[in-house]
């Protein structure tokens, strides 16, 4: 059985690291996508201090995503390619690090107090297909270092998940 441990936030780099091993060894010999969803979002909300939500978005369309596992408030259900941060993220095909999301022209506030916000994309050899979506209630809570944590975690899932195929 699985069982997080307690790391170490104070060098970013380093926790991510461990992170990282963590979500691996979580994912381990598990291909179903939507159970490794699950437990992704489970344990980044469990280890990532100062967040509200995190969480997936998946492609339905070319035009829409659709909310998948996630741990936080109740979310937007869809969201439309090219709006609100996580469309935006799709749309411009990369990661978005937004410090404070009222200053986000086209924000789309699923949660009031959400003030800052991490997506990164879920790409396999066909593409994008989601995103990965972190919000913190904190203006300026993200920064390159969790960007980079967090799309190492994105393709580990990526990775776990295409055991299926």
């Amino acid at each position: 059985m699985f069982a997080a441990t307690a790391i170490d936030t104070s060098n970013k780099p380093a926790f991510y690291n461990e992170l990282a091993v963590q979500l691996k060894a979580l994912l381990e010999g598990e291909g179903d996508s939507i159970a490794n969803a699950a437990n992704t979002s489970a344990l980044i909300y469990q280890m990532v201090p100062d967040l509200n939500w995190a969480g997936f978005y998946f492609l339905q369309s070319d035009e829409e995503m659709v909310l998948g596992p996630f741990q936080g408030k109740p979310a937007c259900v869809r969201i439309a390619v090219g709006k609100g941060v996580c469309g935006t993220a799709v749309d411009l095909g990369m990661s978005m690090l937004i410090k404070d999301v009222h200053d986000f022209p086209g924000h789309i506030a699923c949660d009031a107090d959400s003030r800052s916000e991490l997506v990164v994309l879920l790409r396999d050899a066909d593409g994008v297909f989601g995103v990965l979506d972190l919000d913190s209630p904190l203006a300026g809570r993200f920064d390159k270092e969790d960007q980079a944590g967090v799309e190492k975690l994105a393709a580990i899932y990526v990775a776990a998940s295409s055991l299926e195929d």
